[in-house]
């Protein structure tokens, strides 16, 4: 079994394998006309179930063929110009070049004994991001394996900072359309049932900032504690951009730890044409950035920046065995001192690797790309009469259900959008996604890829009006 460990004998072995699945998937990824098979869980469950994981194949190849049939065939692939549903990017060769190398290179960055330049090249990043933001030269930060984690370390920092042993008396102020990490991280918190207030937002699902002013008055009135304001910077549901300056404003007024979640709105930061749509978050404590949503890199690659490096000490602890005290004085740079996470893997490399080959303005382009897709789009829905759109875009999402003309049930109009979300993605056609606004079912385009086109959207369209209808048609049927 020797004969599987990755070093300088096998080396050959190594290229050879890697090669043949890399042609596998570009072999996959040049067929594939439609961004899924349709596949339910109940043709698929059986397949996977079947398999005796303790009867190996002892192949390459034959792995590969039931990857083939297990994985590759049914996956959702989200390159495709139809995948119009979650935050996911398709994402640049150079990122995932670095995946290659970064799997079998295999460093942890935790410690800068297991690291060495991948300690700096992430260190360079973490500065270079925060430049781009305008944190000042006291900022600092580390990689993270997602928005939800830099959300969570944001507000461990913030409790910290807020300087108060009774925990019943903190709050966390966010908008009512807020990720749900806010309030996830406000129980792993140890926090409250009350301790997240929903702030209310305005027509176009930004923070309403007197609603703040006057729940952070009421919080001083109270006694209570207003830890931190968490800003958006792209809500999931809108791409809806909070007013930075004037949360930053009212965040100074009462002492209270401002936090921006950029996870989505990150890919301003390297805009070319819209940069200044997050004015503001210069002001910010905190910063989370999902670069795998958009700076089109594969999953994981986010962070959590500060303003200033020393509250990363509140996540600091010193194992004999790994990173002793004494290399602080060595000036031994090890992540792990400021990171929640021990092992972690270098996915710094793929944004390194991007930056080295395209470029910022080449990530801001083809993110503006999509901003200027989702504008389109909106002028699209809001000339249709089938469809009633809820903001205008400012990034690159689009919220909007079918409105049948001969139908105006609400829950029927709910049902009939349901269904052709359902319909939609068991075709493979296209894949979309859904929410709630106002208690109403709602549909939604996340468009993050620089392939789709106008034409894209208005075809989608159109199929999700055609399957809307039938079930409209066959459930009059039924009732007659």
């Amino acid at each position: 079994m020797r004969s599987h460990l990755l070093n300088d004998t096998t080396a050959e072995r190594y290229r050879r394998s890697v090669t043949e699945g890399i042609e596998r998937v570009a072999a996959k990824l040049a067929a594939t006309d439609r961004p899924f098979t349709g596949v339910s869980v109940d043709d698929l469950a059986p397949a996977i179930d079947a398999i005796d994981l303790d009867r190996p194949l002892h192949d390459t190849a034959a792995v590969l063929d039931e990857l083939e049939d297990v994985y590759l065939r049914d996956a959702v692939y989200f390159h495709h110009p139809r995948y119009l549903a979650h935050l996911n990017c398709p994402v640049v060769i150079p990122a995932v070049l670095g995946e290659a190398v970064l799997s079998a290179v295999n460093s942890s960055l935790d410690t800068w004994d297991q690291s060495a330049g991948g300690t700096l090249i992430e260190r360079k990043l973490v500065d270079w991001t925060a430049a781009r933001i305008g944190l000042g030269p006291a900022a600092d930060g580390v990689f993270t394996s997602g928005g939800s984690q830099s959300n969570l370390q944001a507000l461990l920092l913030a409790r910290e900072e807020a300087k108060t042993d009774n925990l019943a008396k903190l709050r966390i102020l966010a908008s009512e359309v807020s990720h749900f990490s806010v309030k996830k991280s406000a129980k792993l918190l140890g926090l409250g049932p009350d301790a997240v207030v929903s702030v209310p937002v305005d027509h176009d699902k930004r923070m309403q900032t007197v609603a703040l002013a006057r729940e952070l008055e009421r919080c001083t009135r109270d006694g209570l504690v207003p830890m931190a304001v968490v800003a958006t910077a792209g809500t999931t549901d809108f791409g809806s951009i909070d007013p930075l300056p004037e949360i930053a404003g009212l965040c100074e007024r009462y002492g209270t730890w401002m936090h921006v979640d950029a996870a989505y709105g990150c890919g301003l930061l390297a805009s070319v044409k819209y940069r200044g749509r997050i004015d503001g978050i210069e002001h910010a404590d905190s910063v989370t950035v999902d670069y795998h949503k958009s700076f089109f890199q594969p999953v994981s690659s986010s962070a959590v920046l500060v303003r200033d490096a020393a509250t990363l000490r509140h996540v600091t602890y010193h194992a004999d065995y790994l990173n002793p005290r004494r290399m602080v004085q060595e000036r031994i740079p090890n992540q792990v001192d400021k990171s929640l996470q021990t092992t972690r893997r270098f996915d710094a490399l793929k944004l390194w690797m991007t930056l080295r080959t395209m470029g910022a303005d080449g990530i801001g382009q083809l993110f503006d790309e999509v901003c200027d897709l989702a504008a389109a789009g909106w002028r699209l829905l809001a000339a249709d009469p089938r469809f009633d759109v809820v903001v205008e875009p400012a990034l690159s999402t689009l919220v909007f259900r079918h409105i049948p003309a001969a139908v105006t049930d609400p829950a029927e109009i709910d049902r009939a959008n349901l269904y052709a979300r359902k319909a939609l993605f068991a075709s493979g056609d296209a894949v979309v996604a859904g929410t709630r606004v106002q208690g109403r079912h709602y549909l939604k385009f996340t468009l993050l890829n620089p392939e789709t086109t106008t034409e894209d959207i208005a075809a989608v369209l159109d199929l999700i009006a055609g399957h809307a209808e039938q079930y409209l048609g066959d459930s009059l049927d039924r009732a007659s």
